[in-house]
């Protein structure tokens, strides 16, 4: 017998995901994780067995739960299903999947709607990151429907406002883990950056391409890859992460000047791939080191004046916007707020089914039953 799940599919930014209550969820890792991967379809390139979408970001989970936090609303556990191997990694943050948390939960009855708008104060339980999402909710239902465009989502849909509230460190414990703007990885100059996201930043032309080619062009080059993943592996220690060969942390950017109006223009490796756009934290995490002093990103971006940056970052597909609220510290900025705008629409909401073998051992009504 195949063992059903309740499920919603959700397009979040320029993501994808599957969204579960943690309730309706093995608590153990191990089941849990055996569920995800039957659900999604992995290990397999196609995912043909599942509902994953055969790429990185289209084989993305959310787990929410209320939360037991003073001043939080909502839990939620950021899953990446590796799709051609038999592993999940709940290491990261998502803020592209974190979009749909707010809607998912109100969806779910976690959170009573509000007129005209219902705010969300959001916890990741990955990293212990805050954010709180503004979602628009005009007849006391989540509205999907509206004129907000963001790059690589075709039309447009009702907006989602996202502010981080202290992303800084989040997985690797501080800003620079290494305290510096610059470090020297493989011969190559880079910040090591975390505000909200790992992130390696290097100039493009440091590893011998322009940093506006195609990304189809950039995947294929594999003596490119080979150089950045040597760089990846030897940066993960130095940012607190250990050994990276297994884990889909840090992201790598290589810049170049803006070409399109921009401040910045980026290719986003996340990490073997070739970004089709560029994530949510990882945008953030590239503006920050843009406007670190001194650091490859600053020598190459074109940085707003002001405290109050809106920062228009390029990519493949388009840009994508950040709002930073900077202001001086002892010798270095210091980043108060991180902002974006995001959309979500929900896709469908039914019943997953996994196999017994995914499912072996556990019972959806015990776990219901144990949660109440």
């Amino acid at each position: 017998m195949q063992t059903g799940i309740p499920c919603m599919l959700m397009r979040g930014g320029t993501s994808k995901g599957a969204y579960f209550l943690a309730t309706d969820l093995p608590s153990d890792t191990e089941s849990r994780d055996r569920i995800l991967l039957g659900a999604l379809g992995s290990p397999d390139p196609r995912q043909i067995d599942g509902i994953g979408g055969a790429h990185p970001l289209t084989s993305k989970v959310a787990i929410v739960s209320r939360s037991a936090e003073p001043g939080i609303d909502v839990d939620f556990l950021f899953a990446q299903v590796v799709v051609d191997k038999a592993a999940v990694d709940t290491t990261p943050n998502c803020g592209n999947i974190l979009s749909g948390v707010a809607p998912f939960a109100i969806e779910r009855g976690l959170i009573k709607a509000t007129y005209p708008a219902t705010r969300v104060r959001v916890r990741t339980v990955n990293t212990g990151t805050v954010a709180d999402l503004l979602v628009q909710t005009p007849n006391g239902v989540v509205s999907y429907e509206g004129d907000t465009r963001i790059d690589g989502v075709p039309g447009t849909a009702a907006m989602i406002a996202v502010d981080f509230l202290d992303a800084a460190g989040s997985v690797c414990g501080s800003l620079l883990p290494t305290g510096n703007t610059i470090d020297r990885v493989e011969g190559v100059d880079v910040t090591l950056i975390d505000n909200g996201m790992p992130v390696i930043v290097m100039a493009a032309s440091d590893v011998g391409v322009t940093g506006y080619e195609p990304r189809d062009q950039l995947n294929a080059d594999t003596e490119l890859k080979a150089r950045i993943e040597r760089i990846r592996l030897a940066a993960g220690p130095l940012m607190n992460l250990g050994d990276v060969s297994a884990k889909v942390v840090p992201k790598i950017a290589l810049l170049a000047p803006p070409q399109a109006g921009g401040h910045v223009a980026t290719r986003s490796f996340i990490p073997h791939e070739c970004h089709a756009s560029i994530g949510v934290f990882a945008a953030v995490s590239v503006a920050t080191a843009c406007v670190l002093p001194g650091s490859p990103g600053a020598r190459i971006a074109k940085v707003p004046d002001g405290p109050v940056k809106t920062f228009s970052v390029e990519h493949p597909t388009g840009e994508f916007t950040v709002r930073l609220e900077v202001e001086d510290g002892a010798g270095m900025p210091v980043i108060k707020r991180a902002g974006l705008v995001r959309t979500a629409r929900k896709l469908f909401d039914g019943t997953v089914f996994v196999s017994s073998r995914a499912a072996s051992g556990w019972s959806l009504d015990a776990t219901r039953q144990a949660a109440e």
